[in-house]
């Protein structure tokens, strides 16, 4: 029970850095590439059907991209609102 809390708000913080992201704010390189790494560790529960999982993979593949280059707001927009659904369901 309280994994699954850890897990969501790993979730809603990754959703405002996205929206830091989106917003033009500079998200420090070791903030981003710590929640891309945690991110693909939460992508790993795929191995146990977890289809959600793949949110978690997709996500964590914008952060290392973004990390190189700007991504389209669109691209940032469609996780950020995903991860934050998943959090705040999780808190439930």
């Amino acid at each position: 029970m309280v994994l699954i809390k850890i897990l969501g708000a790993i979730d809603v913080v990754a959703g405002i850095i996205f929206l830091m992201l989106i917003f033009g704010m500079n998200a420090p390189f070791q903030i981003l590439l710590f929640f891309a790494g945690l991110l693909l560790l939460k992508g790993m529960f795929i191995i146990t059907g977890d289809v959600l999982s793949l949110i978690d993979l997709a996500s964590s593949l914008l952060f290392f991209i973004s990390i190189f280059f700007s991504l389209p707001a669109l691209l940032l927009w469609i996780p950020a609102f995903i991860l934050f659904a998943k959090g705040f369901v999780s808190f439930i």
